[in-house]
């Protein structure tokens, strides 16, 4: 986003490599981050190439589902040639502490933690002419580092936990331990309710789309309080659900529409309405025909002979889809006909993404496309809300929000649908309803493994993924499914830095 911001964070990887020679490495064409921040508009630079490190593929851009989706039993890849069948490690449930791809999403995710880092120890230093944008800025780094913990402490437990900038090789090896993922939650629940307790607007304007907000703010400490009540020490697990409530109901009540009918479920998706639809609540922004703030996920994900997704040709597979999921859709659910298509090419006879898509000339055979990825919409948070009632008690209130999303998707009501017998027999319970809700409505935006991990203990997750038919699962096996991959392995090189402080996971 900013070229002059990413020459000047020459330590922004300092955690992430953890490198003694790359730390005390000089760029003669950097800036030092103390004598860097200056004005409001500095810091704003800054900030911008915080949100700038989210677009990756090895960050949580819209090319991340490798180390999401294809962990689920949503999509995959049923090649385990390439790239020395590296990626295919991560579906086949045979992952390994030198997979140099998991080494990257690592690296890219503290790179960011590292960029937010030097705005808050940076930040005081600054005399603000707008005094209001101090408040905004350290807001929207809170957020970005807390989801970013968020997603590290869901992955790998224990991990480093930094908050400061890092400047020497002394830092580093002081800061190179894993953290109990307690003390990773306590700290990413300080950040969000600095946030939540901001100025932030609670919907950023359509010229700010992209940026945080307070709703964005609400929805994710509300996801966070939901995932301490269902996956730490269960002593906590009451006052963690109703804090859960508060916060997702307080992101609920900051909506702009009346009810989630009156958004079509495919508008959400359209690129020419992305700016306007008021279901997103926090997306990554992408530029239609730019190549480089393009989306590339719709020309990604289309399959060789087909023109759903891109006018760009393909020649490949496309987003692979497992038949797994496809059994998942209900009859007539209008979100199956949308989200993924079967590909009738004599080479690839397969289900294939179809969810994100632009055809516009805009985008063109290059493929640039317009799509924004949405990281956090309302949909999310109303099953949320019905799973935190659920749990809680409240059957009544739950189903309520479950039957928003079922009555958008054109769906008969929990109620009718418990009493239809195949329906009964594959979700026997409220809690599985609404698990499967959340798969049909959030597929492929990289949500089903921490799902899976929020709903299920890790002996409960191994007796579902393997009670899943090896035929509907593809090349990757089922059966290699075992407690070691609640969570991923601590990369290799991470590891040997300090085999006692970092710590390997069980397992590997």
């Amino acid at each position: 986003m900013i070229k002059k911001l990413i020459t000047l964070l020459v330590l922004a990887t300092a955690l992430a490599s953890c490198s003694d020679d790359f730390v005390l490495q000089t760029d003669p064409n950097s800036v030092a981050a103390s004598d860097y921040f200056r004005t409001d508009n500095d810091v704003l630079q800054a900030v911008n190439g915080v949100y700038q490190s989210l677009r990756g593929g090895n960050n949580i851009g819209e090319n991340s589902g490798l180390f999401t989706d294809e962990r689920s039993d949503d999509a995959g890849r049923n090649d385990n040639q390439s790239n020395a069948g590296e990626p295919f490690q991560f579906n086949d449930f045979a992952i390994l502490p030198s997979n140099t791809n998991l080494k990257s999403h690592w690296l890219s995710l503290y790179q960011t933690i590292a960029r937010c880092n030097q705005v808050t120890s940076n930040i005081d230093k600054v005399t603000f002419t707008t005094p209001a944008n101090k408040d905004i800025y350290n807001a929207e780094v809170k957020f970005i580092r807390a989801m970013i913990y968020f997603h590290l402490v869901r992955k790998w437990g224990d991990v480093p936990l930094v908050t400061k900038q890092l400047n020497s090789t002394d830092d580093v090896i002081a800061n190179t331990f894993r953290e109990k993922k307690e003390k990773v939650y306590e700290q990413i629940v300080a950040d969000l309710k600095e946030a939540v307790a901001s100025g932030l607007p609670n919907h950023q304007p359509v010229s700010e789309k992209g940026r945080v907000s307070k709703a964005a703010a609400n929805a994710l400490l509300g996801q966070v309080y939901l995932t301490m009540a269902t996956t730490l020490d269960q002593a906590n697990r009451a006052a963690n659900l109703a804090n859960a409530k508060t916060y997702l109901t307080a992101a609920y009540n900051m909506k702009t529409f009346a009810t989630l009918k009156d958004i079509p479920y495919t508008d959400v998706f359209d690129v020419s309405k992305k700016s306007t639809n008021s279901e997103i609540i926090f997306q990554i922004v992408n530029k239609q025909g730019d190549i480089t703030y393009s989306s590339s996920i719709a020309a990604n994900n289309q399959a060789k002979g087909e023109t759903t997704n891109s006018l760009k040709p393909s020649n490949g597979v496309g987003g692979n889809v497992k038949q797994d999921l496809v059994k998942e859709y209900e009859i007539n659910d209008l979100r199956k006909d949308f989200s993924i298509k079967y590909a009738n090419d004599a080479t690839v006879k397969d289900w294939y993404i179809t969810k994100f898509r632009d055809v516009s000339a805009l985008a063109g055979a290059t493929g640039y496309g317009g799509n924004d990825w949405p990281l956090i919409r309302y949909a999310d948070v109303i099953l949320m809300l019905a799973e935190v009632n659920m749990y809680l008690g409240d059957e009544t209130t739950a189903i309520q929000f479950l039957n928003q999303v079922r009555e958008r998707a054109k769906l008969s009501t929990y109620e009718v649908m418990k009493n239809n017998a195949e329906y009964a027999a594959k979700y026997p319970t409220l809690k599985l309803a609404i698990l499967h809700e959340r798969r049909v409505e959030l597929a492929f935006e990289h949500h089903r493994w921490f799902d899976l991990l929020r709903f299920f203990t890790p002996t409960e997750l191994v007796t579902y993924i393997q009670s899943k038919s090896q035929t509907d699962y593809g090349t990757a096996k089922v059966s290699n499914f075992g407690l070691k991959d609640y969570l991923f392995p601590i990369p290799f090189d991470e590891y040997k830095l300090n085999p006692t402080k970092m710590y390997q996971n069980s397992g590997y």
